[in-house]
């Protein structure tokens, strides 16, 4: 493996590059002016002990640390074990989120065991729909199986704001510029996943949380003064 890789992939180097994104996070945050709608079901189920499953579009990720209150309780991020993963999981770190790595070795039995321990124990699982590699805005199962599988509420939640800084990611990844009027929106998605259910009607549960979580996003980007990316625009893998 050559230098640059191996600085790369090493623990001083994810740690290095999370600490210039956590500092423009902060200051982003700081510096502009901010509307928190529709988090009142899920802050008071946090405070009441009840953990819940957060679900975000993995575009707008990056503002996570500041749509789910910790001072509730405590939320577990599960990300790719890959360079990219490694690198949000010790973002999030930064703002006080634990981590679960979803390494390609470890079994899907084992990471599930892991998962419904943490829920157990009272943590939330935060979850981004498409992440970590997409297609954008084309959710996986895994909120699904995780909800059938725990009984707990899933709320799909986004940002927006007024101008934004746009990387050249697989999914067009945004952060808010500094001085911008943002807004974080929450809903819950309150469909219940059956323990038995046929494949057909798992998918048409599956379309039928995407389209949710895309309407929640969309209605983001409009509170912020913004048009929504039509479908045939939406950032796709």
């Amino acid at each position: 493996m050559s230098l640059r890789k191996r600085l790369m992939n090493s623990t001083g180097f994810a740690r290095f590059v999370s600490a210039l994104f956590a500092g423009y996070i902060r200051f982003a945050y700081a510096t502009s002016r901010w509307r928190r709608e529709g988090f009142e079901d899920m802050d008071a189920a946090v405070q009441a002990g009840e953990p819940v499953i957060f679900v975000v579009w993995h575009q707008r990720l990056m503002m996570a640390p500041y749509m789910f209150n910790l001072s509730g309780g405590s939320i577990c991020s599960l990300t790719s074990a890959a360079r990219a993963g490694r690198m949000v999981g010790v973002l999030l770190g930064r703002f006080g989120w634990e981590n679960i790595s979803m390494s390609s070795h470890k079994r899907h039995v084992a990471l599930s065991r892991e998962v419904l321990r943490r829920i157990r124990q009272g943590i939330s699982v935060g979850i981004a729909a498409d992440g970590p590699r997409g297609p954008a805005r084309v959710s996986s199962t895994v909120p699904l199986i995780w909800a059938r599988s725990s009984g707990k509420r899933v709320f799909a939640v986004s940002f927006s704001a007024n101008r934004v800084v746009e990387f050249p990611s697989w999914d067009r990844m945004w952060l808010p510029a500094p001085f911008s009027r943002g807004v974080f929106l929450c809903e819950e998605w309150t469909s219940s996943v059956p323990r038995k259910v046929s494949d057909a009607d798992f998918e048409s549960l599956r379309q039928a949380f995407e389209s949710r979580l895309d309407a929640v996003t969309n209605a983001s980007d409009r509170a912020a003064g913004r048009e929504p990316l039509a479908a045939e625009t939406a950032p796709r893998s």
